[in-house]
């Protein structure tokens, strides 16, 4: 018996716009569709994935797994105009399999399902043949007739909002299928929906779903995702949840001297990678001159043979009303923040390609809504942002990952000559930052702003 996947991505996006169907709209970097297949491939409950796709997008989804080395892919089928026809194309494409066999069908543009609510519709899936996964909901739902008015007003307490996977035992899917064919009917809302209608002897058991996992309809639910994918909580590490996978890395971290750079090299050695540190007062490196950036780097991979991972972790605050500020301090302010990152990149971006690695930025908490006093900084600091989500979209061609950590308050020296002694309990550690951003270097994300909270949410 198997556990089979079925990802939904025949949709136009039609109430979404733009050139391409929603699926393949990029979020974070990655197409949507990337993050929904990744979480199925990476499930142990899964053995096989088909995906339901629009005729002129199969060769798109055809690069797609090549391009991410999708094991499990065992076929891309052609979708229909509808959802139940689309179904109904993947169903006749299992006619080979046996009953037994478990099928989950999941829309393509829901990338944050998480592989416990995959594992739950397995598992319910020995009981029943009909599952859906299933959130609480905070709004009253209003049943209205055809005028708008309110034909009935359900008790809350009994409602429920629907979700994917929809899990079924695969012959009771097919033959409800079957019979809604046989009888011209071809109109529901999900497939539960044809369950209930063809075969209403079945139970549907439910599985509660998460908030997460939302479906990306309009484009502001892009943003919302975008959130969720910041939350360092919510990152499925893996790889780097144990650090093992730094043994061996050559990691560059400019600004490695103090700070959460210095806790990054520390922990990283610690844990067998190689790491050279450059800042102006170590090694007379200096990020605002990319002469300097690009003899560095070129010298450290002539002494490492490569490099995996180059992280910026250098900054500059000066906490004074700008219009105090002098003319060096506005340079250094730009410079160091901003062009600096810049310069890193240019420089970094050919060892990055040889190695597949990733390029690390860091933010402050302060980019979401400018800071008297520290104008420049807070306003830098959004720069970072963007100019991380851009280069990771610019890049992943190449294979290159681009992120950025966004840490709240921390304890580090700069902070502290700024802002003087706070109490420790209201700051992050820099060794608890640290530790969470070698974890991102060890995934396969990127363009995420990832947040670092003292309440570790």
């Amino acid at each position: 018996m198997k556990n089979i996947a079925v990802i939904l991505s025949g949709g136009s996006g039609s109430r979404f716009g733009g050139a391409l169907p929603k699926q393949f709209t990029k979020l974070a970097g990655k197409a949507i569709i990337e993050y929904t297949i990744d979480v199925f491939q990476n499930s142990t409950d899964i053995d096989e994935i088909f995906i339901v796709s629009q005729t002129h997008h199969i060769n798109r989804t055809w690069d797609l797994i090549k391009k991410n080395k999708w094991s499990k892919i065992k076929g891309v089928v052609t979708g229909g105009a509808e959802r139940f026809d689309s179904t109904y194309s993947a169903l006749t494409a299992l006619n080979e399999y046996a009953d037994e066999c478990n099928v989950l069908f999941h829309d393509a543009v829901r990338p944050l399902v998480d592989e416990n609510i995959i594992a739950n519709c397995v598992e319910a899936l020995k009981d029943f043949e009909a599952v859906d996964v299933v959130i609480p909901s905070a709004d009253t739902l209003v049943e209205v007739y055809d005028n708008g008015c309110i034909a009935n007003i359900p008790p809350r307490s009994h409602m429920r909002r629907g979700q994917t996977p929809q899990a079924f035992k695969l012959g009771a899917i097919q033959l409800a299928y079957k019979k809604a064919i046989e009888q011209n009917r071809n109109v529901f809302t999900c497939d539960c929906g044809v369950i209930r209608a063809m075969l209403p002897q079945t139970r549907v058991a439910t599985v509660a779903g998460s908030e997460r996992n939302i479906k990306v309809t309009q484009p502001v639910d892009l943003f919302i995702a975008e959130k969720f994918l910041q939350s360092a909580h919510g990152i499925p590490f893996k790889e780097g949840d144990n650090f093992e996978f730094l043994k061996g890395k050559n990691i560059v971290i400019f600004g490695g001297t103090s700070g959460i750079g210095l806790e990054m090299k520390n922990i990283a050695i610690l844990f067998g990678a190689n790491v050279e540190v450059a800042s102006r007062s170590f090694n007379n490196v200096d990020i605002c001159d990319l002469a300097s950036v690009n003899t560095y780097l070129e010298s450290v991979r002539q002494k490492l043979g490569r490099i995996d991972h180059v992280v910026n972790t250098a900054g500059l605050l000066i906490k004074k009303p700008i219009d105090t500020l002098s003319l060096e301090e506005i340079s250094a302010l730009i410079g160091i923040n901003y062009t600096g990152a810049v310069n890193v990149a240019i420089a970094a971006k050919k060892y990055l390609k040889e190695s597949s690695g990733m390029l690390m930025n860091f933010t402050s908490s302060s980019y979401t809504r400018g800071r008297a006093l520290y104008a420049l900084y807070s306003s830098t600091n959004a720069a970072i942002v963007n100019f991380t989500q851009a280069l990771a979209e610019e890049w992943s061609e190449e294979q290159i990952r681009v992120t950025c950590i966004n840490p709240e308050r921390t304890a580090t020296p700069m902070r502290t000559a700024n802002f003087g002694v706070e109490p420790p309990e209201l700051l992050l550690s820099a060794k608890d930052v640290a530790l969470t951003s070698l974890k991102v270097l060890g995934t396969q994300n990127t363009g995420i702003i990832v947040d670092v909270r003292k309440d570790g949410r």
